[in-house]
């Protein structure tokens, strides 16, 4: 135990910590892991990344250019099911 215990102190860090969590509970170890996982997040403080005007536009370029796709694809989808439909 006492390898153990000198190994984690050894390689645990500020940066990559260890945690030991208990592997007898699975519902509590999973509380513990998730728990872990939130607050690692809320450390990273992370925020959108900035975009210039001409970016955001390009952006909303792509975004309208993606939903007509979408639409004209749910259309052809829509009729080719009817079709089968009518078929049977």
């Amino acid at each position: 135990m006492k390898a153990y215990e000198q190994c984690l102190s050894a390689t645990s860090t500020s940066a990559a910590p260890w945690y030991v969590v208990p592997a007898d509970d699975k519902e509590n170890a999973r509380l513990i892991v998730s728990q872990i996982v939130l607050d690692t997040f809320e450390g990273l403080e992370m925020t959108y990344p900035k975009s210039s005007a001409k970016r955001r536009k390009e952006l909303q370029c792509i975004r309208s250019s993606s939903r007509s796709e979408m639409l004209a694809a749910g259309r052809k989808r829509s009729g080719s099911h009817k079709r089968q439909v009518l078929n049977r």
